[in-house]
């Protein structure tokens, strides 16, 4: 009876904690089943009857239909994810809704929430050190397990692994350390097209002169970030004598523009907007390929891969040899009707690559792209930070290093601590009751055996339930993947845990 007077109270003091705890754990729960080898797919079903079906967590978060605002929350750390390194979502997710379970857990026993998240930081930071300093630097790009972690983040599927990675070689280790380089934006998926690697870019764009047989080799190219016409002249002032005679001034000097361009031999046009339909018809004369409305990303990249430096329309007055250092050159530019893209190859020595990956209807596209895009991102993060032991192995040992530091906490803090020991469980617990395994014996088998071998390798296979060493077993996943889920997931479940209050807003219609 004392328990039933004192629970109404209880409740109150946590309803929204508790309720932007369940939340969490609804939509975490769309995503669990998802992880580690024996993970299962998700069928997302659109309001038109469209349908996905994918074990990709940031595709099913984003899909999914949320209003709840603690959820939408946990979803950004799974945008902030897919941004920062490509790969780990479902990790990430997992991480911080184990993470703020067990921090709700402390606080409904009482414990301040400041405090939880207060220990939640700190040993999420030292978590974070203690991942960094475990990192096992990639070898080169034959490192064989550079080749098993885009194996493992491509799902599996041989063929995608080994298309990345011949990839990786043409693009090289200096571009795949450029934080401003984005491996996975060089996947593209066609239902037509079977497995391939472009040395070069593919432009999702179709020449104006598409009538005709273009294949065009070391030819110059221009970049022109504005219309390809006569200078305009105001409306009004064509009623006039004046005007009228300044139009065909500006017909004629585009007229002689263009035969400039002629006379230096260019091959290749590439706009941001319109093209004068005299221009399209000189040109497709002259077999020069000409393209309309690029988008502002595809120039940039056709400058930085041939050296091009873009011009606005003004420049074309330019004489020959000042207009002629813009330009820059293409070894082999041509259409692949079959794919409707342009093919391009620069002429500089900043490399550029293409992964094509094939797919048997156009239901699969996606997902297949979606795998390339992921095994991509985990090849370049490995590249760039190392990998470590995979299948939650490494978790297990850094929750054992959590739990002595959690020792020497004499203040509440240590709760907050305890938090993330068992969140950093949770992954390898996941994966083994995917694979249909018991998760708490299991967890305490890999436990003991880091312990007795005094190693960060020794996992669960989940073919047999065994323990196995991780590493020899080439089941890894890139360090930079692992520190950014758990950094990210610290910083969710700690904003979390501070919301006591949560009050809806006036529209705007209404100030």
């Amino acid at each position: 009876m004392t328990s039933k007077q004192m629970n109404p109270d209880g409740e109150e003091r946590y309803a929204t904690i508790t309720n932007n705890a369940s939340a969490i754990r609804a939509i975490c729960s769309a995503v669990e089943s998802t992880l580690g080898p024996k993970g299962l797919d998700t069928m997302l079903v659109g309001p038109q009857g469209d349908v996905i079906i994918t074990n990709d967590g940031v595709t099913i978060l984003e899909k999914m239909d949320v209003t709840h605002p603690a959820a939408r929350l946990l979803i950004q750390v799974a945008r902030a994810q897919q941004e920062q390194v490509g790969d780990g979502t479902t990790t990430a997710t997992v991480l911080a809704g184990a993470l703020l379970n067990e921090g709700v857990a402390q606080v409904v026993k009482g414990v301040p929430a400041a405090k939880v998240v207060r220990g939640i930081e700190q040993a999420a930071a030292l978590a974070v050190e203690s991942l960094k300093r475990r990192a096992i630097a990639v070898e080169g790009l034959d490192d064989p397990l550079l080749q098993r972690t885009a194996y493992i983040a491509g799902r599996e599927h041989g063929d995608i692994a080994r298309l990345v990675i011949e990839a990786a070689h043409i693009a090289g280790t200096d571009r795949l350390r450029d934080p401003a380089y984005c491996f996975a934006d060089a996947v593209t998926a066609h239902e037509k097209a079977g497995n391939e690697v472009w040395p070069g870019l593919l432009l999702h764009k179709k020449p104006m002169n598409m009538q005709m047989e273009i294949d065009l080799e070391e030819t110059p190219v221009l970049v022109l970030q504005d219309a390809l016409e006569p200078d305009p002249v105001d409306e009004e002032a064509l009623a006039t004598e004046a005007g009228f005679r300044q139009y065909m001034e500006h017909k004629e000097q585009f007229r002689s523009n263009l035969r400039k361009l002629a006379e230096l031999g260019i091959g290749f046009i590439a706009a941001d907007r319109g093209v004068h339909q005299e221009a399209e018809q000189f040109f497709s004369d002259l077999g020069v390929m000409v393209l309309q409305r690029v988008s502002k990303a595809d120039l940039q990249l056709i400058c930085e891969h041939t050296g091009a430096r873009p011009i606005k329309r003004i420049a074309l007055h330019k004489p020959k040899q000042e207009l002629q250092g813009y330009f820059g050159l293409a070894k082999k530019v041509s259409y692949d009707d079959k794919l409707s893209r342009i093919r391009l190859i620069g002429g500089t020595d900043r490399p550029m690559v293409t992964m094509i990956v094939g797919a048997s209807t156009q239901e699969v596209v996606g997902e297949r792209a979606r795998i390339a895009k992921d095994a991509a991102s985990a090849v370049q993060a490995a590249v760039r930070g190392g990998y470590l032991p995979g299948g939650g192995a490494v978790e297990i040992a850094v929750a054992r290093e959590l739990e002595r530091y959690r020792d020497t906490v004499k203040d509440m803090e240590a709760f907050g601590v305890e938090a993330v020991i068992q969140a950093l469980r949770k992954p390898l617990a996941q994966i083994v009751l995917n694979a249909g395994f018991n998760p708490l014996e299991k967890v305490e088998q890999a436990k003991a055996a880091q312990l007795v071998q005094d190693t960060d390798r020794v996992g669960i296979d989940c073919d047999t339930g065994n323990l196995m060493d991780c590493l020899e077993a080439g089941i890894v996943d890139p360090a930079l993947v692992k520190v950014h889920a758990l950094k990210a997931a610290a910083e969710v479940a700690g904003a979390i845990l501070r919301i006591h209050t949560v009050i809806k807003m006036r529209s705007m219609a209404e100030l």
